[in-house]
């Protein structure tokens, strides 16, 4: 993957690969096209902006910018939660020396609790010896970063038709420093996006220094959550500052065994920035995370409990189960697009 890509060579980008296919030609992703044909249809539906967080791409070869923007042109969206990685490689940060693809089937083993293997056990001590270097260089990257670059980045989505609602750059923990909180949310804010996400820190002071940081620039603070979310999840953070919302992960949500689950959307919609989409069964029927329409998440009614009542944040299609054999990332995100707008019909 190309870290340093420079704007001319960006826009003039020709191929982007998924599963070793090309996507598009070389005269077919020129300027012109760029701006006057991505995303024409749009992802908003009956007034629901429907998006995606490029998470959603994380098994696909090329995870640059570029090659990021051609997944989501190929998905027909047109509103995303845009991880850090494609922006900071565009912006020039170093580039983490650690395969993340390699790493999955690890995290989905422990995730579901299953014992690891010794040479997987070592593979993880391996991974966190060689990110722990790696996050001091980019630390000291993020002190420097060209935060015009993200401007640029912005700019350019912007005129594919592409609107970035939202950031998650890994800058936001409890292991970073202010001046990193700092940078991530003035790249956030220079990308066009409203708000800035991460995994809850399940620690008061922390919610309140994210929060107190948002105010600073205007911005949002979103935090997502897994099967500790309950209703009253956030209502520290919440009371803390205005800058601090919801990430609600609705089918995480779900899994976590909390009866009525469209109660939380009704409940708390003015402080909920965005929400991910999977479906996922319930805690009592074990959790699975399946195609979407069979499992246990009503997700349709979610759609038009948000249609109906007018409730302005995204919803964020958040691809997690298993890939169908002969199906790529981009085929699925397609089908969940659909299944959006077969809800919202």
């Amino acid at each position: 993957m190309k870290t340093k890509t420079s704007r001319r060579k960006f826009i003039g980008m020709a191929t982007a690969l998924v599963g070793g296919s090309v996507l598009a030609a070389k005269n077919s992703f020129g300027f012109p096209n760029l701006i006057f044909n991505a995303g024409t249809a749009g992802s908003t539906i009956k007034g629901v902006r429907v998006g995606l967080i490029t998470y959603s791409f994380r098994d696909l070869p090329d995870q640059s910018a570029e090659a990021t923007l051609e997944y989501i042109r190929q998905c027909g969206i047109t509103n995303i939660e845009l991880m850090g990685g494609p922006a900071e490689s565009f912006a020039g940060a170093p580039k983490n020396p650690v395969n993340f693809s390699t790493l999955l089937p690890i995290w989905r083993k422990r995730q579901l609790k299953e014992e690891l293997t010794e040479d997987e056990k070592k593979t993880l001590a391996d991974v966190e010896a060689k990110n722990k270097v790696y996050r001091e260089e980019i630390a000291a990257w993020r002190l420097k970063a060209p935060i015009a670059k993200f401007e640029e980045l912005g700019k350019t989505y912007k005129k594919a038709g592409i609107e970035i609602y939202a950031f998650k750059p890994d800058a936001f923990g409890m292991n970073n420093s202010d001046a990193e909180i700092d940078y991530g949310l003035r790249a956030a804010k220079a990308l066009g996006a409203s708000h800035v996400t991460l995994e809850h820190p399940a620690n008061d002071a922390h919610t309140l220094k994210l929060g107190k940081a948002a105010e600073k620039y205007g911005m949002k603070v979103g935090y997502h959550g897994h099967e500790q979310q309950t209703f009253t999840f956030w209502d520290t953070a919440l009371a803390q500052s205005k800058a601090n919302a919801l990430n609600l992960d609705f089918g995480h949500f779900v899994a976590a065994g909390n009866d009525n689950p469209l109660d939380i959307i009704r409940q708390k919609h003015d402080r909920i920035v965005s929400m991910h989409m999977k479906d996922r069964k319930t805690k009592a029927n074990g959790g699975e995370n399946l195609v979407w329409g069979t499992g246990d998440t009503p997700l349709p009614d979610a759609l038009r409990l948000i249609r109906d009542n007018k409730y302005n944040f995204p919803v964020t299609i958040e691809l997690e189960y298993k890939i169908p054999e002969g199906s790529t990332p981009i085929e699925e995100v397609k089908k969940c697009l659909e299944f959006c707008k077969q809800a919202l019909s």
